[in-house]
């Protein structure tokens, strides 16, 4: 799971998903992380076998949420961040 973590971009998905106030859509989080489609997918679905996201299907759309374990992981990057 490190490896999965050690990656800013990675670690920006997971707090984007903590302050996100509405249903985010996989589509729109690959552009705001510079993403393509493909790749955030495949992380994603490591992160979901790590528990850490869910998918939610609207329709054809898939929306990402947090898991508990997910949304610990993403404070304690953010508590990490303000150390450094």
């Amino acid at each position: 799971m490190k490896d999965l973590l050690l990656k800013e971009n990675n670690t920006m998905i997971l707090t984007s998903l903590l302050h996100s106030k509405k249903a985010v859509y996989v589509s729109a989080l690959s552009k705001e992380i510079n993403y393509t489609y493909s790749h955030l997918v495949k992380v994603l679905q490591e992160m979901e076998r790590k528990n850490l996201v869910e998918f939610e299907k609207h329709g054809r759309m898939k929306v990402i949420e947090l898991t508990d374990k997910g949304k610990k992981v993403a404070e304690s990057i953010e508590k990490i961040k303000e150390l450094l």
